[in-house]
């Protein structure tokens, strides 16, 4: 089948490159020094830095969807958007 459906920019391979590169860090981080610190969340849940992680990645993930379903506007907006929600993730939850 090919990827020929998929438009590989280099927008297409950065987003690809920083996904890996995160799972990576975190992975190193984890290695090094393990468990962290878990916080209580705002649901009253513990979470712990990958729980954080994958949280902000799914939830970006949420945001660019809505915004290429929903707006007109250029997308890096979407992605300020999802850069300040995932500091808002690691800071509170």
């Amino acid at each position: 089948m090919g990827l020929s459906w998929m438009a590989w920019t280099w927008q297409t391979a950065t987003f690809f490159s920083v996904i890996a590169l995160l799972l990576v860090g975190m992975t190193v981080w984890e290695w090094r020094r393990p468990g962290g610190s878990p916080r209580r969340g705002v649901l009253g849940l513990d979470t712990t830095r990958g729980d954080r992680l994958f949280i902000s990645l799914l939830g970006s993930a949420y945001i660019h969807l809505a915004w290429l379903a929903l707006a007109t506007g250029p997308l890096w907006i979407a992605t300020i958007i999802a850069v300040i929600y995932a500091l808002a993730v690691f800071r509170w939850v």
